[in-house]
């Protein structure tokens, strides 16, 4: 019975017997001394033990077994020499003797001098004969359907690259043993310069192609970060002004301003932040990158990375749960209808009447008397940015009878229906006959207080045949059923007339 020992030699767990490891330890100090003097003696000692660790591999292999031996460890010294065969190697070379033994040669792709993939240096030193014509003949191939290409392709997916010493070794037919390691490295050291100048001009153009376009792309990519830098203060700026603005009209009660009289006065205030917060976080975070890209930074610490983070998921939390909430309130639809009968005239004068409405509140808060008032009138802005939509709709149709009516109808969403029809009941229109004159409100009005779902009111105006409109300028500012456009002519658009087909346009007085 024997004592083995597990040992790590080229990067393989190998099971070895005790003496045999002890000639195997007693071998390797003796070429680790041999070649202790030699500035690169640790990459030749390693290429060394992993062309003896792929021997041990290859015994275990093909012998089925599972330890090595101290006659596998004889048949491997034998195989690679021992220091005093390469000493007298090395003493022969310098009395004119040539080593002109050749080992074992095998198929494989050279890339160190390669073009594309190595197949043509690979098979140049397997045949010894020169890369060139193999290169040639696969150029030649080409004219042939292209088979060239094919038969390029199969060769590199089939032939193995050399990457180790020994498949480097095996590939020009060098001796795989001590001395062919040390000559094979002495050759790359030497032909390094010559390896590289042999591999053409047109990897050389690549190579120099290669550092171009990765300067180019490091400085495209710089210029990237400089706007994205500069672009992106400017907009986190822009949202801490708008941030301000917004709290600046806190004391004017942001609610009664639209847009921000759609969400509700309870949290519009944690809505506006969370929206900042949201949207000013990754801005932060690509300015940042931005900055490491443009100069090279330390990446941010990874507790800010993991707070910003945190920040961010909230903020986007809450903005979602603030949207739904809002777009839970235009749930339901509710409408209510109401309609006036007008003095029959033959012609009627449309126009649009700006003057204010003004309930007795705003009248006390106003104080708005008639002794100082008397003949004077408040009017409406019409462009006014912070106004709500002119949701005021009017149609001008046929009547039945010989009666002139006008019915409005006023619908508003809301969480619910009875919400709805509350909405809807608060608006507030202003429509008035004066002989013939109808004056209509550009607007609708909201009671104080009361948020924006999507209140509309819409005006049918039912008038007998034969009946003149005359449309004042200003109406264009309404929404109209008929198309009030489709008049050729700015006078045109000014006298309709009701017929038998509807509303027709330009007929003369």
């Amino acid at each position: 019975m024997k004592k083995t020992l597990n040992i790590n030699i080229g990067n393989s767990i190998i099971l070895i017997e005790e003496d045999a490891y002890e000639m195997l330890t007693a071998y390797l100090n003796e070429i680790k001394l041999h070649f202790s003097k030699n500035a690169d003696h640790f990459e030749i000692v390693t290429d060394i033990e992993n062309r003896i660790a792929e021997m041990f591999r290859e015994m275990l292999a093909q012998q089925q077994k599972q330890v090595i031996g101290i006659d596998d460890v004889h048949a491997v010294i034998a195989q690679m020499g021992s220091v005093k065969d390469f000493e007298s190697a090395d003493e022969a070379e310098e009395s004119g003797y040539e080593d002109t033994i050749s080992g074992v040669k095998k198929l494989y792709r050279d890339t160190d001098e390669a073009y594309i993939a190595g197949v043509c240096s690979g098979l140049s030193h397997y045949a010894n004969v020169d890369a060139k014509w193999f290169r040639l003949l696969f150029v030649v191939s080409l004219f042939f359907a292209g088979s060239g290409i094919l038969a390029y392709l199969i060769m590199w997916i089939l032939i193995p690259r050399a990457v180790t010493r020994s498949q480097r070794m095996y590939m020009k037919g060098q001796p795989v043993n001590l001395h062919g390691f040390i000559r094979n490295f002495e050759e790359e050291l030497a032909g390094n310069q010559l390896i590289n100048r042999s591999r053409g001009f047109f990897v050389e153009l690549a190579e120099a192609s290669g550092r171009i376009f990765r300067t180019l792309g490091k400085t495209f990519f710089k210029i990237i970060a400089a706007f994205i830098i500069i672009f992106g203060t400017c907009f986190f700026l822009g949202l801490l002004v708008g941030l301000a603005v917004f709290f600046g009209f806190w004391d004017a009660n942001p609610s009664d301003y639209y847009p921000l009289n759609i969400v509700n006065d309870n949290y519009l205030s944690s809505m506006v932040v969370a929206f900042f917060v949201a949207l000013a976080v990754p801005v932060i975070a690509l300015v940042l990158f931005a900055i490491r890209v443009a100069f090279n930074t330390r990446a941010i610490n990874r507790t800010v990375s993991f707070a910003l983070l945190v920040i961010w998921l909230g903020g986007v939390m809450l903005s979602i749960f603030y949207i739904t909430k809002t777009v839970s309130e235009f749930k339901e639809e509710a409408a209510f209808t109401q309609v006036k009968e007008l003095k029959r005239y033959d012609a009627y004068t449309l126009t649009l009447d700006r003057s204010r409405f003004f309930s007795k509140e705003d009248s006390v808060k106003y104080q708005i008397n008639t002794d100082k008032y008397r003949g004077k009138v408040i009017l409406n802005d019409m462009d006014d940015p912070f106004n709500l939509p002119r949701n005021v709709r009017l149609n001008i149709e046929k009547s039945d009878n010989d009666r002139v009516t006008l019915t409005q109808n006023n619908s508003s969403h809301g969480r619910n229906f009875e919400v709805a029809l509350s909405h809807a009941q608060n608006i507030r229109y202003d429509f008035s006959q004066q002989d013939s004159l109808l004056n209509f409100s550009p607007f609708l009005q909201l009671n104080r207080n009361t948020n924006w779902r999507d209140q509309e009111v819409e005006l049918t105006l039912k008038v007998p045949v034969g009946v003149k409109l005359f449309l004042k300028d200003d109406m264009d500012r309404l929404n109209f059923s008929f198309d009030y456009w489709s008049c050729d002519g700015e006078e045109a658009r000014k006298v309709w007339v009701m017929t038998e087909e509807g509303l027709k346009c330009g007929v003369p007085n």
